[in-house]
């Protein structure tokens, strides 16, 4: 796996780019001027964290012959105010799951597999930070 980061202009603004060409656009969201017109590399751990439990998600709960209707995640990041590195010490995620096959169990077996198992990002991350997780199934709290 190799990835390549060139800087794009006079300020923060950088493009990622994997070797299948894919990009995405890096910027420092604390700059005090200008306009913060990408990600941050802290926001970018966060939707990898988003990414690769969802996949772990759909593949797990597909093993069983679902397929979700829909499924949607937010997560947020708590960091340590005020130190350098300012690292997350909590992240919590909502998991959304649409699906008439889908039941409680199932779901919630889905997504803790994923973060104490699959999860390669999750498994990175949870020697520093508290990985919680919740379940919205179907619009109803599990």
């Amino acid at each position: 796996m190799k990835v390549s980061l060139e800087r794009i202009n006079k300020d923060y603004l950088f493009e990622v780019r994997n070797e299948a060409g894919r990009s995405v656009i890096l910027d420092n969201k604390s700059k005090n001027e200008g306009v913060v017109a990408g990600i941050s590399p802290m926001e970018l751990v966060l939707m990898g964290v988003a990414g690769c439990s969802s996949i772990d998600i759909v593949a797990i709960l597909g093993k069983q012959k679902i397929n979700p209707d829909s499924l949607r995640m937010e997560v947020h990041g708590l960091r340590e105010e005020g130190a350098v590195p300012a690292l997350f010490h909590t992240i919590e995620i909502t998991i959304h799951l649409e699906g008439k096959d889908i039941t409680p169990e199932k779901a919630n077996r889905a997504a803790k597999l994923s973060y104490e198992k699959y999860c390669s990002v999750s498994k990175m991350i949870d020697t520093v930070a508290d990985i919680q997780f919740s379940i919205i199934l179907n619009g109803k709290a599990v």
